[in-house]
């Protein structure tokens, strides 16, 4: 037996226990998986290390080694995601409706875990520990099948959370990771109707494109992230300024970062100079149209190709447009329905881009960069929806569940 249909095999039997776990039970181990990753940081950093070592011998950029890399405060920041986890509501187990039929059955729709969860990801070893927090809160087992480039990080991590199990009543092996770093683990998850309920990609194009065109599986639908920040003409530039530096230079290498500036002509007449320069300062190449090149001459041409790019780099479009109707075309045509950013004081204006952008998560006046399950007050996500079935934008631990009907009766049968 391979090892993915091994350690799924396992995965599933684990989900029949999770699935009679109280809710302080689960409360309980991800509390002592927290105080576990703290304890171990020493041990988790150090493997950490020969990742980041790896890394760079093989030409790493900085941006994605940066999403790799892991810190005492980063730890800690990831251990305070388990502990807000293990704070917020329980939604298995919750009764949706009730209601009772003419002929005297009772019928209540309720909410149950979604079973075992397979998850594929890159370079980002804090998403091990999200997924396993979201996962293991909600009365499912996971399958964690990580990037070749956090292998050793991802091994420790997952070492210390299972050891932590260990003293507690949820079993350690409803937490699998695959160690087997090749594309065929991969495809092979892709394919364990029977075993996997649900596969969740979370990564790059390629990724998420591979998993949609290739799995038997149902699979949620978590998108790259090609974000816009439209900077409209009654634009406050102190704010807009703000606001499109953080979502831009804050964390590039994310996918709720800012790759394209939409910016109104007669902001661009005004601001757009020393708006580039602001970027520029933070060693930002800037790419533009010819309108944008006509006032930031040393901006490098911008192509279609560029607008469809998801850099997660410091690498940004600059497009200045007539207006607001300009600026939904381009977003409609170039957007991945992730975020997506208005700064302007017009209400009107405001009003009708939250309205018409198509879209997991629009803003009037705030950064993109607050699509995130710890931002919204998940504690952590699993990922960031942009299909439209199931769920959509940051997945916390209401996505993680389906429902069941319970019917009481009294001995009806059907005529």
């Amino acid at each position: 037996m391979s090892e993915v249909r091994e350690k799924a095999a396992l995965a599933k039997q684990a989900a029949q226990i999770m699935n009679r776990l109280t809710t302080a039970q689960k409360n309980e181990a991800l509390l002592a998986m927290a105080d576990a990753l703290l304890a171990e940081q020493d041990a988790i950093i150090a493997a950490n290390a020969l990742d980041l070592e790896r890394g760079r011998g093989n030409g790493t950029s900085e941006s994605l080694l940066d999403r790799l890399k892991l810190t005492p405060a980063r730890i800690a920041s990831i251990a305070e995601g388990l502990r807000q986890v293990a704070s917020l509501a329980d939604p298995v187990g919750l009764t949706l409706e009730s209601f009772r039929r003419p002929n005297g059955l009772l019928v209540e729709k309720i909410s149950v875990p979604l079973g075992v969860i397979g998850m594929i990801y890159e370079a980002r070893p804090n998403v091990t520990v999200d997924a396993a927090a979201l996962c293991l809160k909600t009365g499912n087992a996971v399958v964690l099948r990580g990037g070749s480039a956090a292998l050793e990080s991802n091994r420790r991590i997952v070492g210390v959370l299972r050891d932590a199990l260990a003293g507690t009543a949820l079993p350690p092996d409803a937490l699998q990771l695959v160690e087997d770093p090749s594309r065929a683990s991969v495809d092979e998850m892709l394919k364990l109707n029977g075993l996997l309920d649900v596969v969740i990609p979370r990564g790059g194009a390629a990724l998420i494109r591979n998993v949609v065109e290739n799995a038997t599986v149902p699979v949620i639908e978590t998108g790259a992230g090609i974000c816009h920040t439209f900077v409209d003409a009654s634009a406050a530039y102190e704010m807009a300024a703000d606001i499109a530096f953080n979502a831009k230079v804050q964390r590039p290498s994310v996918c709720n970062s800012m790759e394209t500036l939409l910016v109104h002509e007669d902001f661009a007449e005004k601001h757009l100079r020393a708006l580039a320069d602001r970027f520029r300062s933070a060693n930002v190449e800037l790419r533009g149209c010819e309108r944008t090149r006509a006032l930031v001459p040393e901006a490098a041409a911008a192509t279609d190709a560029d607008y469809a790019t998801e850099y997660n780099d410091y690498i940004m479009n600059i497009r200045v447009v007539d207006g607001l109707e300009q600026a939904l075309t381009h977003i409609a045509r170039f957007g991945t329905m992730h975020s997506e950013c208005i700064v302007t004081e017009d209400e009107a204006n405001a009003a009708a881009f939250m309205q018409r952008v198509d879209a997991a998560a629009v803003y009037h006046n705030a950064s993109t960069r607050f699509t995130d399950g710890f931002e919204f007050g998940y504690g952590a996500e699993i990922g960031i929806s942009t299909q439209k079935l199931h769920a959509r934008g940051p997945m916390g631990l209401p996505a993680l569940t389906s429902t069941k009907f319970r019917v009481y009766g009294s001995g009806q049968i059907r005529n």
